[in-house]
């Protein structure tokens, strides 16, 4: 999640509370609403003619996305995703479209995750599932449409430790069964994690030893923070020796809305070869990472999250070691967000945009940088948990 164009999944679902359910909406100091593309003229009519175009948050800057809308129809509501292949060229920046199936960021790969129904036969027999995919359409650029159910029920930003520790059982029991690469399908991601993780950062070493920096962060943080960067290409290396799986490869918060004991899982773009852990080493710093949930449940929630992947392995038939899957869990973490911290001291000393333009609820620098301190320390502890 680069800090001006995040790197999360898209918000496809529909927040439910007690009284209402209706639409997730961003802060206004968040909402990157320049670029939010115009609503399209469709090609696909499943919710029959269009009424109403309602522009969902997403990464903006990720050019295989050409915008998500719930869309409001004459018989229903659907979500509209455009996925995009970009120019062939491949220009974009670090968020450019892959047209090699195998890319981390394959623009197509959402769209063969639903078309071939992929993402229920990955689900089949747990409680979790995917949206329904209504209608497909090629439009005259080479984009497709992805008209997708607009799913009702609890976003997982409402969710306490045991809720999450429910999930992420469920995930294990799926990934268990999902160990041969021989099962993925061809066009999955292959060498996602140092694919996305190692092209963000910074080109020089930040000025950890900043008064605004030690304002804010205690020392063993700042030194912790230091050398995850500095080690980060050993945790690649760590990672990809790890047993792999198939995983999802975006699951955080936003992307996972809860039906009861069921939940449905959004935002299939990324998903590919991963290291068992991998998806949970994600979850776990991502409850916090834009103030979404409350930082000071990340313990209660790396607790939760990780003995009941672990015990979901255990009842998939997984033959792994409980601590060898712990270590796992701790080294994809601390290597998917190896490049925050220093991003995040650079951004702060140049005065640049610290938090997410996408998501988030923080309102200056510092104010991120303090509501990360415990995600810091948790990826302290990740860091020295993975090179011992």
């Amino acid at each position: 999640m680069p800090e001006s164009q995040t790197a999360h999944g898209d918000s496809i679902g529909r927040a439910e509370t007690a009284e209402t359910a209706a639409p997730t909406t961003p802060s206004p100091d968040t909402t990157n609403t320049a670029a939010r593309p115009e609503p399209p003229r469709v090609v696909a009519r499943p919710v029959g003619d269009p009424v109403e175009f309602h522009a969902l948050t997403h990464n903006a800057g990720n050019q295989a996305t050409g915008g998500i809308w719930r869309v409001t129809g004459t018989t229903g509501t659907a979500v509209l995703k455009i996925a995009t292949p970009g120019d062939a060229t491949g220009t974009g920046g670090g968020w450019a479209p892959g047209r090699d199936p195998r890319h981390w960021n394959y623009w197509a790969r959402e769209a063969l995750a639903y078309r071939t129904g992929f993402t229920a036969r990955y689900l089949a027999d747990s409680p979790l599932r995917a949206p329904r995919l209504l209608a497909e359409a090629e439009r005259d650029d080479g984009s497709v449409e992805l008209w997708l159910e607009d799913v009702s029920g609890r976003p997982a930003t409402d969710w306490d430790a045991e809720r999450l520790g429910r999930f992420a059982r469920d995930l294990g029991t799926v990934q268990a069964r999902w160990t041969d690469p021989a099962d993925h399908p061809e066009w999955t991601s292959v060498g996602w994690l140092r694919a996305y993780a190692g092209r963000w950062g910074v080109t020089r070493e930040p000025d950890w030893d900043d008064d605004r920096v030690t304002a804010v962060w205690p020392e063993d943080v700042v030194r912790g923070v230091a050398e995850l960067w500095h080690r980060r290409h050993r945790l690649f290396d760590l990672a990809e020796a790890l047993p792999s799986t198939l995983c999802h490869l975006d699951v955080w918060p936003m992307n996972l809305i809860g039906r009861g004991d069921d939940t449905v899982m959004l935002d299939w773009s990324f998903v590919g070869r991963g290291a068992v852990g991998e998806d949970i080493g994600n979850l776990i710093p991502d409850t916090v990472a834009d103030g979404l949930m409350d930082a000071d449940l990340l313990p209660d929630f790396a607790e939760a999250a990780t003995d009941g992947y672990i015990a979901g392995l255990r009842d998939g038939g997984f033959p792994g070691d409980t601590d060898a899957v712990r270590r796992a869990v701790a080294i994809c973490g601390a290597a998917k967000y190896c490049w925050l911290a220093p991003r995040m001291v650079e951004r702060l000393l140049s005065g640049g945009r610290v938090g997410s333009s996408h998501y988030g609820t923080y309102t200056d620098g510092a104010a991120v940088m303090r509501g990360r301190l415990t995600m810091m320390r948790l990826l302290t502890d990740w860091t020295r948990l993975a090179l011992e």
